[in-house]
């Protein structure tokens, strides 16, 4: 088989779903365990990783876009800039897929992660959303439950003077200024500075080899995807798409993010001899899977957990279904919208970033509260 451009891509982002799988489970980088941490006890290690990860992701695009590599004002997929700026999409994704994190004990990374070291809980969770997010792409399901309440509450902004949503061109057009890449510029560039200065103002954090290790790898792995896709190898793999017989599947500018790939990995599944369809979200998918079970094995920390009861079964269930459902409608998940959009600037990325933390943060909550109530 000729080892052709769209093979050089998918083959490159698989190799670095690897090691983002492999590095996951070292340092238990888990978006929803950095909201229990914080809640729970007052430890804002793994939240600062996170955040670490999106300065990094933030940095890599400023350095990126500034030398004119890529551009992400143009199409993405998902559209993070888009100047349709749908709120309220935003704010109920983000609160469902906090919701199911919780309840099925890890985000869409996070559940890959257990899955490949052993967790069928986590298995039967990635099935589940893999299915909801299925319905949500790939069926009128979307059509028919969302798309008219979100349509109507959604904003042009390009009609305020806005031409994507952009901190940089929403800013411009509060106080009437002439949208300029130097101001989205200067806006990066200080959202960035702020991200690192919280972050390491923590002694604490400054002494977690494996924070800044989880952080500074899943922040890298953003930055390396937009340049595959976006830099002068992705523009050669989009001129090969437009002349292949078999076009092959969301050959756009694009980064890593783990709930749209699960219904993509559906799709495939519904047609395996279709090869066109294994696209850039399936082969990160599987590749964070492969990463994670190789560092479980070479590690002995292989375990199966299975579930403890009917109810932790249904709890995980009602969690995958959620997080499917949601990360399809908020166009991310803790990794596609709070890492890869953030790295945007997209607002609409920092507003499913915060309903995504306070969904979490309220589930966590009420279950404290019933486990206090049932005790």
């Amino acid at each position: 088989m000729e080892f052709t451009v769209h093979s050089q891509v998918l083959a490159a982002v698989f190799a670095i779903a690897v090691v983002m799988g492999a590095v996951a489970n070292k340092t238990n980088f888990c978006t929803m365990g950095a909201v229990s941490d914080w809640i729970n006890i007052g430890d804002t290690g793994r939240m600062r990783a996170w955040v670490l990860a999106m300065a990094v992701a933030l940095s890599g695009v400023i350095v990126l876009e500034a030398a004119g590599t890529v551009e992400l004002s143009a199409a993405t997929f998902p559209p993070y800039r888009t100047a349709n700026f749908a709120w309220l999409r935003y704010l109920v994704g983000g609160l469902m897929f906090g919701i199911g994190m919780t309840l099925a004990s890890g985000c869409g990374n996070k559940t890959l992660v257990r899955a490949g070291s052993g967790n069928l809980k986590s298995l039967a969770v990635l099935l589940i959303a893999m299915i909801a997010s299925y319905l949500m792409l790939w069926t009128s399901f979307y059509e028919v439950v969302f798309h008219p309440w979100i349509s109507a509450t959604a904003i042009n902004l390009a009609q305020h003077g806005m031409p994507t949503q952009e901190v940089g061109s929403i800013l411009s057009g509060m106080f009437g200024m002439q949208p300029s890449r130097a101001l989205n510029f200067a806006a990066a560039v200080l959202v960035a500075a702020g991200m690192f200065v919280f972050v390491f103002r923590s002694a604490d954090f400054r002494s977690s080899f494996d924070n800044i290790l989880g952080g500074a790898v899943m922040g890298s792995a953003v930055v390396a995807g937009w340049w595959l896709t976006g830099g002068p190898l992705g523009r050669a793999w989009k001129e090969y798409a437009e002349m292949a017989i078999d076009i092959p599947s969301r050959v756009q500018v694009q980064s890593y993010t783990f709930v749209s790939p699960m219904g993509d990995s559906v799709r495939y599944l519904l047609s395996p001899a279709k090869m066109p369809l294994i696209n850039f979200g399936v082969m990160a998918l599987v590749g964070v899977i492969v990463g994670s079970f190789i560092y479980a094995v070479a590690t002995r920390s292989f375990r199966v957990e299975r579930f403890a009861s009917f109810r932790d079964f249904v709890n995980h269930a009602i969690g995958g279904a959620l997080m499917g459902l949601g990360g399809v409608l908020s166009m991310g998940c803790t990794v596609g919208q709070a890492i890869t959009g953030v790295s945007t600037l997209a607002i609409g990325s920092f507003l499913t970033f915060f309903a995504i933390v306070i969904g979490a943060a309220g589930t966590m909550k009420y279950q404290y509260s019933r486990m206090m109530q049932e005790a």
